[in-house]
């Protein structure tokens, strides 16, 4: 048997969250009760869950450990400590019977931690949640409205898409909605998507997208715009910036694809722009005037822009990543993709 302790990281978080559920029945079931933590590695001190862990309760005959952030977790006296933990809890000819009742499931939004933090899970625990392909969200969407006995055509389903987080728990969230505001027998249309969210809508990823590919306006209020929004996104309980970057370089991959369709004046007719996630005829809009603003050249050097700034805050910590996300912006917006190596008034 392995020891008690789990690594989920990945950008897909409805999953992710669904198989946390499972593993708190799992102990609930084996135990008929447990304890239930929930710690941030940025906010608790790692000795702190560690004393939890080794406390055994009075009342409850398990205790399960959620610590969130794993990815923050780098110092050595840290890992060391859950080390000791783990070896106490793990199953060899020394350790005949170790304690079972304490279960820790770390959690990250990036795919990785610090090796040393990472070697102390056993690989069967070990699980990255990716970002849901393109054809998965449509049949999520699709699925999610019928299991409720509600029917969705498909320029809402590729709406809802254009304009909700890219995972499965800000989609199962947001998709309730339609359920307390419309009949069974109703079809939900595009329009209804746009009435009912656009209105209600936060900023996210999705938002300062579209914010920026308009190509209507001029670079200069593309900028202003999209730097209010990034404000916003930035005061919010979901400011996280590493899902905010996997929502835009999901946008800009998306924009490669759409570059791709149409290269050199080819025609993409409908089923292949369906079978390359584009739907409906707001999103095809939407690409359209992205693609107006960034061509193909410059929607790959923004994925590698991309990939660079969230490596840079992984490193940096969370010190300077309001000023990353602006210069990532300024970047994306002013300079179309290009890094900025000094100060230039835009």
């Amino acid at each position: 048997m392995a020891a008690p302790v789990y690594l989920l990281t990945g950008p897909e978080i409805g999953e992710r969250n669904d198989y946390i559920e499972k593993l708190k029945a799992d102990v609930k079931k084996r135990f008929g009760a447990s304890d239930d933590y929930l710690f941030y590695a940025a906010d608790t001190r790692v000795q702190d869950v560690v004393a939890r862990l080794r406390t055994e309760s009075l009342f409850c005959p398990a205790t399960v450990i959620v610590l969130r952030g794993a990815e923050q977790i780098k110092l050595k006296d840290d890992i060391a400590l859950l080390g000791e933990w783990v070896a106490s809890v793990t199953p060899s000819a020394k350790n005949t019977s170790p304690a079972e009742s304490s279960v820790l499931i770390l959690v990250s939004d990036a795919v990785s931690v610090d090796a040393k933090l990472e070697k102390l899970v056993p690989k069967e625990h070990k699980k990255i949640f990716w970002e849901l392909f393109e054809e998965r969200k449509e049949a999520w969407v699709q699925n999610f409205f019928r299991k409720n006995g509600y029917a969705i055509d498909a320029d809402a389903v590729d709406t809802v898409l254009a304009m909700v987080e890219n995972n499965t728990e800000e989609l199962r969230n947001e998709c309730g909605r339609f359920f307390l505001c419309f009949p069974q027998d109703h079809v939900i249309t595009g329009a209804d998507v746009e009435q009912l969210l656009a209105h209600n809508r936060e900023e996210s990823a999705f938002t300062l997208f579209d914010a920026m590919a308009d190509a209507d306006s001029s670079v200069q209020k593309r900028l202003e715009g999209a730097l209010q929004i990034l404000q916003k996104i930035l005061l919010t309980k979901n400011g996280n910036a590493v899902m905010l970057i996997a929502g835009l370089a999901s946008c800009f991959r998306r924009l490669l694809a759409w570059h791709r369709l149409h290269a050199h004046g080819a025609y993409a007719d409908d089923i292949t722009l369906r079978q390359n996630g584009f739907a409906g005829k707001t999103i095809r809009a939407q690409y359209a005037r992205a693609a107006r603003v960034w061509t193909q050249g410059q929607a790959a050097g923004i994925v590698a822009l991309l990939s660079k700034t969230d490596m840079e805050i992984r490193a940096l910590g969370t010190a300077f990543v309001e000023t990353q996300l602006t210069l990532m912006v300024y970047e994306i917006v002013v300079k179309r993709g290009a890094y900025t190596a000094s100060y230039e008034v835009a």
